[in-house]
């Protein structure tokens, strides 16, 4: 064979290997188990509610088989469905990522991976081609969203990889490596590669909207705003509108966020982006605690796209939060067995807890294994999973794993959502005095979320701020009143209880 021939073959060895996944159960089985702590006692003195905990198994053996059962129901989950979404750290549906550098056609249904498979088979073929092997690789970032399977991150390395060997500095390559970095939330790299892209192609689509990301996941968002701005400058589209949308959202700027979307929905035709822009009037409806408005966009969205998960996950939150809990819990369960990342999970969990059914306890522990089997995944796979342990772990899990994902998260970006989650997993470790000023941290930009304000008046309370408490938690019921199926009654009861006691102590009251 000539040296010609040898390199030929190696490519075609490369092409093949891109197309191999990671086994999910293996690299679940080889994650470590979470450890098993006890709360302080402290913290069982806090305002929080009792987390719900999986049971411990006795021994290690039945602990690794639980976790490794918890895995295939992942794996098999993970491979039901293949739709487009993107993802954000709030554990709900996507509003800043919209697959900018694909073409509308490809991300309906199935057809994407009908795509990766025909670029496969090409680069068998043509094994230099540097373009097929990035469009390879960002191909495979987008299916990984699309399906919440991880394994897809590391097939998506070595494809951009190849392309960068073969032309190196290609926008198109360093873009999708932006996009990568971003997916595994690695935003510090994202934000290099975005700026690298956007030094060879000052237009790059995917690099202005990467570029958008990694500055709001940074919170840097007066940067954020300047880039959403200049990108909207050069490449005004579907992409740019939604994170445009999103950056003014942050600053509480509701009014121009739904304008925005507003007017790329009026001009959005291929049913992806319909289904996508849709999607995020939706979610920003029911925030606002518009959950009519919000079901008819989610609506609107699954005319364009029967199967968008973001939607069915989405009308299941507005369902539930309008008072129609079973047709939500309907609605979650399907999200879940085609869409099992850690939000759907832990609302399908609080709506079973919410149910209180004779099996309803023992299936929203289940629910909450899954967080761990797909967090340990995750890890497996490069995906920096602290955000989402913390947020889970709070309130279902383990409490001083959850404070330890969250400092760690906290080390490396401060956004609303990081100090949130900070905040809250102080909390429920009983460490009110040390949690308020991120819980105030995390209200400062404007950016009107229930959750933070019903984080912030449990925490207010705990630390003797009974006025401003009354203020935070009275906003979130306010503002969101179907925010959580358990936080919702719990800030409810909460309130109740500083409304009562304000009565007793006020002058001429009960005593």
């Amino acid at each position: 064979m000539s040296p010609r021939s040898n390199d030929d073959a190696q490519e075609r060895d490369l092409a093949d290997a891109a197309a191999e996944p990671v086994e999910a159960v293996d690299a679940v089985e080889a994650a470590p188990a979470p450890e098993a702590t006890e709360a302080p006692a402290a913290a069982e003195a806090s305002a929080a509610p009792e987390p719900l905990r999986s049971p411990e198994p006795a021994g290690r053996r039945p602990r690794v088989l639980h976790l490794a059962a918890c895995a295939v129901a992942l794996a098999v989950a993970m491979s039901a469905g293949a739709v487009v979404l993107g993802s954000r750290d709030d554990g709900g549906t996507s509003t800043v990522s919209s697959a900018p550098g694909l073409a509308p056609e490809l991300l309906a249904g199935g057809s994407l991976a009908s795509s990766i498979s025909a670029l496969q088979s090409h680069l068998k073929a043509q094994p230099k081609d540097s373009g097929g092997w990035s469009t390879l690789g960002i191909a495979y970032v987008e299916q990984a969203r699309t399906t919440g399977d991880p394994s897809r991150y590391p097939q998506a390395q070595r494809a951009l990889e190849r392309s960068l060997e073969l032309s190196p500095d290609n926008d198109p390559a360093l873009a999708g490596r932006a996009a990568l970095a971003a997916a595994r939330h690695e935003f510090p790299q994202a934000l290099t590669y975005a700026e690298k892209a956007l030094a060879e192609n000052a237009y790059n689509e995917r690099a202005l909207s990467v570029r958008i990301d990694a500055l709001v996941e940074l919170g840097r968002y007066e940067q954020a705003s300047k880039a959403a701005d200049e990108a909207d400058a050069r490449r005004p589209g579907v992409p740019v509108f939604t994170r445009y949308a999103y950056v003014h959202e942050l600053r509480g700027d509701v009014r121009t966020a739904r304008r925005v979307l507003e007017q790329a929905l009026a001009g959005a035709t291929a049913p992806g982006d319909v289904a996508y822009v849709a999607s995020s009037l939706g979610q920003l409806s029911w925030r606002e605690g518009e959950y009519g408005t919000a079901l008819k966009y989610y609506e609107r969205a699954l005319r364009a796209d029967g199967t968008y998960l973001p939607a069915l996950e989405g009308r299941a939150r507005a369902q539930a939060a309008n008072g129609d809990r079973a047709a939500a819990i309907r609605g979650m369960e399907e999200v879940v067995a085609r869409f099992p990342l850690p939000g759907p999970l832990v609302v399908l969990g609080e709506l079973y807890e919410a149910r209180d059914g004779e099996r309803d306890r023992a299936k929203a522990r289940d629910q909450y294994a899954l967080v761990n089997a797909w967090t340990a995944l995750a890890r497996a796979n490069g995906v920096n999973a602290d955000l989402d342990t913390a947020l889970a772990a709070a309130d279902h899990g383990d409490r001083k794993a959850a404070l330890r994902a969250a400092r760690a998260e906290w080390k490396r970006r401060h956004t609303v959502h990081t100090a949130d989650a900070l905040a809250w997993a102080l909390h429920v470790n009983g460490r009110d005095d040390e949690a308020l000023p991120y819980a105030r941290r995390a209200t400062e930009t404007g950016y009107r979320d229930a959750t933070f304000r019903y984080h912030r008046g449990v925490i207010e309370r705990a630390t003797g701020h009974e006025k401003e408490a009354r203020d935070s938690l009275s906003s979130a019921l306010k503002l969101n009143p179907g925010f959580s199926p358990v936080g919702a009654k719990s800030a409810e009861k909460t309130l109740a209880a500083l409304t009562a006691r304000t009565a007793r102590t006020a002058p001429g009251g009960a005593r």
